[in-house]
């Protein structure tokens, strides 16, 4: 063994010296808590500031978390002070089972992750194309794997006896493409819109999929030590009978789960709570059907991914704790269980060549074949196998599988890991390479703006909308609004009551007129004329059980995006509102759709179409009117009439709004360039010369429109107010309002439209 280099020691060593000497006066205590936390000190530090470095160098994280395990491994701090190496990371049972605990549950946080980025609407948009790549890409790679297993030496398998179980988990490992890494690095780039770019990361998703089934199969094959064709049977047939259920019965109660427990439980984080609980139970399904548990956490994080709610923050949350904490520890493990230095064996070194040639021809050459059948061009093929050929953390977890049940051994698993690795970082120049000389067509040049406009929007963003309602005709026609909204996109509704006859009115919610009977009706008509399934209109009742402020602030707690209210009186006298619309208003810190029927509308609160009315000056709140206006025209199948109003504050905002047309021009082309987007045909007035609340009442008066439709701003005050124009057409249109506010106050210095 070489002696530590002499001289001054530096700061480092003198830490890594203290451990080591803390860890050997502790080693008759059993195991060491201190060397548990410094461990991950380790692990956490020298992984993400690898992890930092890769990223800056066009690599991905997990890649400088792998090689942080490599670096203070057997690979080169063993190699280098072997002292220190193995008294920091020892190889006692008791003290190595701490942090591979810590590691396993690492394994299915990052598999809920992978799932709850899993698109699977995505899938089904690319669906024929990805399924034939992705057949054509594990089968090539698998049988050269399988193949490359059945000749290699048996010095290099743990059990000889057992060699069908490691070929098919050689083939495995060689044929599945790492969702994560491959939507990584295509999301970076991005990518992942273009059309290639969608079937690349679609392949990669039925990729993961397949092989984690493969695996819990060939983990039940590997349990019971021979092909016993009955365990076998239960595992493929329990894993069906699973996948089948949970995408059936088990979206909808993971759907209600994650909405009951935000709705009702008032401890910290309690959608986290019930997630890692569904992610366990799941887990431990799994294992019981005689598979492995990674799947279970799989699904779990797709159906968590599918939530109609909260999916955003419910992902920042998880993403934050996973990737600072999970990540750096499971793949530097991964890492440290990787000894290169057993590759200076010039065998095992050519046999580590030969497995990344295998693995990447076998790869490259099935996706290309599968690209050509599936109907891409050369060029499309050519990209999509340069994306497919990326290994990343699936193979790692899988040969991390692997080895700890005995079926790989620890050079086997090392040739492994440094194929994965030298895939994955081979990857992104390539995918840029292929992508550079793949031009984008008209079509995927249109779909593209029109999806970085809805990315930017304010409906196509709704992810939860509440409506308020009473006993009232206005309530109905709010709750044909809200149903029209919440139909678009299969958005989940929350009805409540806060009426005098709540109660009673919660107990009507299947009658014909309630409330919740209208929304679904409106949601059923928008579906019935789109693509949406209406049964993905959840409708929720809720009854007022306190003052109407703090029911309004109770329910604001719990992530609604849009406030939707409808009740009998909204206009008081001088100016104000009525008493509980200014209640609702100062509670709900959100925007506000205030809903007016009037006119044919309170005779007919459901109407069969609406004939609308926007006005636009050119500001953000006004574009947001007008984008609720176009939606509500496509899902009403009505009319849309747009009118151009100036205020004092928008004067000269938008000048130049489309480059060679006058201010008012370009404003009204950009809200006919909204509609056709959404094949709204619409009709545009300019009355820029009167008062904006003259104009607007004018064109009332000399157009069939039913319904105005105003973004307003909230003004400062002591009391709810949208400035002056919103008030006078409110008060004296003689056809149905719905005022559409912003979320936050703005000084009160100018009128606004």
């Amino acid at each position: 063994m070489e002696p530590a280099p002499t001289g001054r020691p530096c700061p480092a060593a003198l830490v890594l010296t203290t451990v080591a000497a803390s860890a050997e006066g502790g080693k008759s205590a059993g195991p060491s808590e201190f060397l548990l936390v410094a461990q991950i000190v380790l692990l956490i530090a020298v992984g993400r500031g690898l992890g930092e470095i890769m990223q800056r160098l066009g690599q991905p994280s997990v890649i400088g978390e792998l090689l942080a395990g490599i670096l203070l491994g057997p690979s080169l701090f063993g190699w280098v002070w072997p002292d220190a190496q193995h008294a920091i990371f020892p190889k006692t049972p008791e003290q190595k089972a701490m942090i591979d605990g810590i590691a396993q549950f690492g394994i299915l946080l990052l598999l809920l992750l992978t799932g709850m980025e899993t698109d699977l609407k995505l899938v089904r948009k690319v669906g024929k194309a990805a399924i034939a790549i992705s057949i054509a890409g594990i089968l090539v790679p698998f049988a050269c794997g399988f193949a490359l297993g059945e000749f290699l030496p048996d010095a290099l398998l743990p059990n000889p006896q057992a060699r069908l179980v490691a070929s098919l988990f050689m083939g495995t490992a060689l044929s599945i493409s790492s969702v994560k890494i491959v939507a990584v690095v295509v999301r970076e780039m991005n990518f992942m819109r273009r059309n290639v770019g969608q079937i690349i990361v679609a392949t990669a998703v039925i990729d993961d999929t397949i092989g984690w089934i493969i695996i819990a199969v060939i983990f039940s094959l590997a349990s019971h030590g021979t092909l016993d064709i009955a365990s076998v049977a239960k595992a493929v047939l329990g894993t069906l009978a699973f996948l089948a259920i949970s995408f059936t019965i088990g979206r909808r109660l993971a759907f209600q789960l994650i909405r009951w427990a935000n709705d009702n439980l008032v401890s910290t984080a309690p959608v986290i709570t019930v997630i890692l609980l569904m992610m366990c139970a799941m887990a431990l399904i799994t294992h019981l059907i005689g598979v492995h548990t990674v799947l279970g956490a799989f699904v779990a994080g797709i159906l968590v991914g599918e939530s109609p709610i909260l999916t955003r923050q419910i992902d920042e949350r998880l993403r934050g704790l996973i990737s600072s904490f999970f990540m750096p520890v499971f793949f530097g493990l991964a890492g440290l269980s990787a000894d290169l230095t057993v590759l200076r064996d010039p065998n095992l070194l050519m046999l580590t060549g030969l497995l990344v040639v295998i693995a990447s021809v076998g790869k490259f050459g099935g996706a290309f074949i599968g690209g050509t059948v599936g109907g891409l061009n050369r060029r499309e093929s050519l990209a999509l196998a340069s994306g497919m050929n990326a290994r990343g953390s699936t193979e790692v977890i899988i040969a991390t599988i692997g080895l700890s049940i005995g079926v790989l051994s620890q050079n086997l698993f090392t040739m492994i890991v440094t194929m994965a690795i030298v895939t994955t970082m081979a990857m992104p120049p390539m995918l840029r390479a292929a992508l550079a000389k793949l031009p984008m067509s008209e079509e995927e040049r249109e779909r593209l703006e029109r999806e970085e406009f809805e990315k930017r929007g304010f409906v196509a963003n709704l992810e939860r909308p509440l409506l308020a309602v009473d006993e009232s005709v206005n309530a109905s026609f709010a709750a044909h609004i809200a149903g029209l909204i919440a139909g678009m996109r299969g958005l989940p509704i929350t009805v409540l009551h806060i009426g005098k006859r709540a109660k009673e009115q919660e107990k009507g919610r299947d009658e014909e007129e309630s409330p919740e009977a209208v929304v679904k009706k409106a949601a059923e008509a928008v579906s019935a004329s789109g693509d949406q399934d209406v049964r993905n209109v959840d409708v929720t009742t809720r009854v007022r059980k306190s003052g109407l402020g703090e029911t309004i602030g109770d329910e604001a707690k719990k992530g609604f995006d849009l406030l939707v209210v409808g009740i009998d009186k909204v206009a008081a006298t001088k100016d104000r509102f009525d008493r509980k619309i200014e209640d609702i208003g100062a509670e709900f810190e959100g925007p506000l759709a205030i809903v007016a029927a009037k006119g044919k509308h309170l005779k007919q609160p459901m109407p069969e179409a609406l004939n609308i009315l926007v006005p636009v000056s050119g500001s953000g709140v006004s574009k947001r009117g007008a984008e609720v206006a176009v939606a509500l025209a496509q899902a009403g199948s009505g009319s849309l009439r747009v009118i151009y109003v100036a205020t004092t504050r928008d004067k000269g905002a938008q000048r130049g709004a489309s480059r060679g047309l006058s201010q008012e021009a370009g404003i009204l082309k950009d809200a006919s360039d909204l509609a056709a987007r959404y094949e709204v045909d619409i009709t545009t007035t300019l009355r820029a010369n009167r008062a904006p609340e003259a104009a607007i009442l004018r064109e009332i008066e000399t157009t069939d429109v039913d319904l105005v439709v105003m973004g307003v701003d909230r003004i400062q005050a002591d009391r709810l107010s949208f400035g002056g124009v919103a008030d006078a057409v409110l008060r004296q249109a003689k056809v149905s309002v719905l005022l559409i506010s912003s979320g936050e106050a703005r000084p009160n210095s100018t009128e606004k439209a």
